[in-house]
């Protein structure tokens, strides 16, 4: 399996070749009986797993630490900048080499777009991005196409709704980007101030990806295999005037999805605020916590790749 991933380093999807995207998938679909305590794995007995996050997680951070402990790794790091010395003015260049001498791999999330790549350039161990700003988010796409080849049997062939914040979202930029690679058809629905950017659109005509750009959820949703949600990104706007235009522009309910396909699937990348109603929680369509769980063997499978390498 190994023998189609060649990377050293994680910084964004457009990286990965289909090939290797699918011997990731492969592993983490291998990878599941471990998360679910029925084997036991000792791979990373004796390794340490660096998380270092200039940003606030919770799904990321954890399912790192979780995927490393499942196989008997250990971690350290930190999940606030203000606990490290970088608030005594240290360089990520400097963070970096200083980590790599402590660990076998790092993660990092930064706020900065192209922190990760970076990062890459100052270790001499492997560097996953778990997020650089508004730029990529490789693991979490990972994650997102091993939720929709499981529930849904393939990643082609699906028409797939992305909605809300396509501007500064990572996610939806990472996850474009590698749905491009297979037979899909994409529908993004923002608010015209949160298009999706145009390099992105460019991209997407370049390669004669089939995709349309819509304002509402409704005039849409009829015909989506895959309804992929996310938040307005309060932290990524230049000013609170200019998130309270977009502020709660989407959200789902339940009656809504009375137009939907039967077996539609919706998922979001989490946290949410309010853009997904409680009351979709309990339908068979919501997928958004199963997804997350998907996080642990998804990156259990890409730290075992890296390792072997």
């Amino acid at each position: 399996m190994s023998s189609e991933f060649k990377k050293n380093h994680v910084v964004a999807i457009d990286d990965f070749t289909v090939d290797e995207i699918r011997t990731i998938l492969d592993l983490a679909e291998e990878m599941t009986p471990i998360v679910e305590g029925k084997k036991i794995n000792k791979d990373f007995e004796g390794k340490i797993l660096a998380t270092l996050f200039f940003e606030p997680s919770t799904r990321t951070r954890l399912s790192f630490e979780a995927a490393m402990k499942r196989m008997g790794g250990r971690c350290i790091g930190f999940a606030r900048p203000g606990t490290s010395s970088a608030k005594k003015g240290e360089s990520l260049a400097d963070t970096i080499r200083v980590a790599a001498g402590y660990a076998d791999m790092i993660v990092l999330r930064h706020p900065q777009e192209g922190a990760a790549q970076l990062a890459s350039k100052f270790s001499d161990v492997p560097v996953i991005n778990a997020g650089d700003g508004a730029g990529h988010h490789p693991t979490q796409t990972l994650l997102d196409l091993f939720t929709i080849r499981k529930e849904k049997g393939s990643i082609s062939d699906n028409h797939i709704g992305i909605a809300g914040d396509l501007k500064y979202g990572r996610t939806v930029h990472s996850l474009t980007k590698a749905l491009s690679m297979f037979e899909t058809e994409m529908t993004f629905i923002s608010p015209p101030s949160l298009r999706m950017p145009k390099e992105i659109i460019d991209m997407l005509k370049r390669k004669g990806v089939k995709f349309q750009e819509v304002k509402n959820i409704e005039e849409t949703l009829s015909n989506l295999d895959i309804l992929y949600m996310t938040r307005i990104q309060r932290e990524r706007f230049p000013s609170d005037e200019d998130y309270k235009k977009v502020a709660r522009s989407y959200h789902l309910e339940r009656e809504m999805l009375e137009n939907s396909k039967d077996d539609l699937k919706v998922m979001h990348p989490l946290p949410r605020v309010d853009e997904i109603k409680a009351d979709v929680d309990e339908t068979p369509k919501a997928r958004y916590f199963e997804q997350a769980a998907n996080g642990v063997p998804t990156r259990m499978a890409l730290l075992k790749l890296l390792q072997e390498v």
